[in-house]
């Protein structure tokens, strides 16, 4: 049964979070191959389930979906006015100069090779990253941060922490793939009033790497 698959956190009937793993695609993709999708497996027990936002494939964590048109509608303009506090981690490599800072370089879609992003300062979006440093592995010569895409762009928290010089392990569009066995990126929580009862949602979902 498909239940045994979603890591399902929460749900009524306006709204559903899921744990997301890595791999899994959030919406079907082009091709035969990439119809198995989070979405797909959520409207098997859930047919009004409407995707509000996304996660590449390879980032595993935290997402919302709603429960009917007009759920998602509020949700997105939840997402569009910054009112959804979202916080990842990730294991980077080196070293950062500094235990928090922020990383603000505008992104655009880098059309020749897409779906690759690129930093653009003349044409590119505003794209602002917070982060701060949750340990250090010497040995390893790498870092955990958290994360805060206070901007929400294609591909943001791979390609700021990659134009810095601190790639996400495992990331196989802005990085080595082959330093680590999957991209590790998680979406840990998520926080936002319900749409009905405005009641404070948190959840938290901590990552397996």
């Amino acid at each position: 049964m498909v239940l045994t698959i979603l890591d399902l956190l929460y749900h009524d009937d306006y709204l559903l979070v899921v744990n997301k793993p890595a791999g899994l695609l959030s919406v079907p993709g082009r091709g035969e191959d990439k119809q198995d999708c989070l979405i797909t497996r959520l409207q098997t027990i859930f047919p009004d389930a409407l995707t509000v936002h996304r996660l590449d494939m390879a980032t595993s964590g935290l997402m919302v979906f709603a429960r009917g048109a007009t759920m998602q509608r509020t949700l997105s303009e939840l997402f569009r006015v910054r009112a959804v506090e979202k916080r990842y981690e990730a294991i980077v490599s080196g070293r950062l100069a500094s235990s928090n800072g922020e990383i603000n370089l505008p992104l655009i879609t880098d059309w020749p090779n897409r779906p690759l992003q690129k930093v653009d300062h003349q044409l590119g979006k505003p794209s602002l990253t917070r982060y701060s440093l949750l340990a250090c592995d010497e040995a390893n010569n790498a870092s955990r941060l958290s994360l805060i895409p206070v901007t929400g762009r294609t591909h943001q928290l791979r390609l700021h922490l990659a134009a810095i010089g601190h790639p996400i392990l495992g990331d196989a569009l802005y990085g080595e793939v082959l330093s680590a066995p999957r991209l590790l990126l998680h979406a840990t929580s998520l926080s936002f009033a319900h749409p009905i009862n405005n009641e404070v949602l948190n959840f938290i979902a901590e990552p397996l790497f």
